[in-house]
């Protein structure tokens, strides 16, 4: 059986511990006492046993053979169903985990189912059994009790985000470093944190709307009221975590910009180096090639040639090969070339 804590309540005492379900539905009815049945990711047929017992829709039992239902609260006659996503933070991979669980209320009984590790609703009963008086509201008085210990663990969820996001903020005008993707990633946890705990306050204020119509005590308003109190601020911590992870990602965006920049212009400038040597070659080469040209002409071996014999053809040649050399330097340097 996935039955984690079986135990009928008198008065806000624990007086008796059924070993099977049908011993606890015979048993809470002859003491007119409370049921809380804990079940851990029970099968089909334990659930199917549980609703048939205490006349659950079969909505309700779709949903919580299905799993994996956001947060949210609903009643299906005297019987209120509440689906809420605990929260973990892990600390070696840095990262959120989330659970489920799943709770019914009804006039004299509770069951939790959970899917998950988190939360520790063993804290929440021996927290309860400890303090009789808060237990004698009623299946209520659970209900709170197992709220108020979600939105508690939120807490070092929250401490753990908010470290990741100082670190990002430190790396984000870091030399050689990429944030994008942690921002990216430590988003989609915010938001998925967001999607579970935002739907809590709509669900508290709807059980304050309710009080009267179901006879939950002042007392018992009072606690879901400071629950309440807690769970705005977390989802307001949420969402400045989110504005802040925007920002991030724009100055993230930025800077890898501007960083591209940068090395656009040390490539273009380098480019135009390179261009620069170019054009000296080249210039040089055309001021060599020159000289080389005429000499080569003249350097060939054929007895019939213009200026062959001539007195004055040996200083012509020299002269030109001097004059194109300067002459093409001139220009080239006239240019910038050289």
């Amino acid at each position: 059986m996935a039955i984690i804590d079986n135990a009928i309540y008198v008065d806000g005492v624990r007086t008796e511990n059924p070993v099977t379900l049908s011993e606890t539905f015979e048993r809470m009815r002859e003491r007119d006492g409370m049921g809380w049945i804990g079940l851990y990711r029970p099968s089909e047929e334990e659930i199917r046993e549980v609703a048939e017992e205490f006349g659950i829709h079969a909505l309700v039992v779709e949903d919580a053979l299905s799993g994996h239902q956001r947060a949210k609260l609903e009643r299906y006659g005297d019987v209120l169903f509440m689906v809420l996503r605990p929260a973990r933070y892990l600390d070696d991979l840095e990262e959120v985990e989330f659970g489920e669980v799943h709770v019914l209320v009804g006039p004299d009984f509770v069951v939790t189912i959970r899917h998950a590790e988190s939360p520790d609703l063993g804290r929440v009963r021996r927290r309860l059994e400890a303090d009789p008086a808060l237990l004698a509201h009623g299946p209520e008085a659970v209900l709170y009790a197992i709220l108020d210990e979600v939105v508690d663990e939120y807490t070092p969820v929250l401490a753990g985000l908010e470290n990741d996001i100082d670190e990002i903020e430190s790396q984000l005008f870091e030399e050689n470093t990429d944030a994008t993707q942690r921002i990216y990633d430590l988003g989609r946890e915010v938001i998925d944190f967001q999607r579970a705990t935002q739907p809590l306050s709509g669900m508290l204020e709807a059980l304050l709307r309710g009080s009267d119509k179901y006879q939950v005590t002042e007392e018992l308003q009072r606690y879901l009221r400071d629950v309440l109190d807690h769970t705005l601020r977390v989802s307001d911590r949420a969402t400045t975590f989110r504005t802040v992870l925007d920002n991030a990602l724009t100055v993230e965006s930025t800077i890898v910009a501007r960083r591209q920049n940068e090395e656009m212009r040390r490539m273009t400038e380098l480019s135009i180096r390179q261009n620069d040597e170019v054009k000296k070659i080249s210039g040089w080469a055309a001021i060599l090639f020159a000289p080389t040209l005429v000499g080569t002409i003249y350097g060939m071996n054929f007895d019939h040639m213009p200026e062959l014999h001539w007195l004055l053809g040996y200083p012509m040649a020299v002269g030109m090969m001097i004059a194109l050399g300067f002459g093409l330097y001139a220009a080239f340097k006239r240019k910038g070339w050289l």
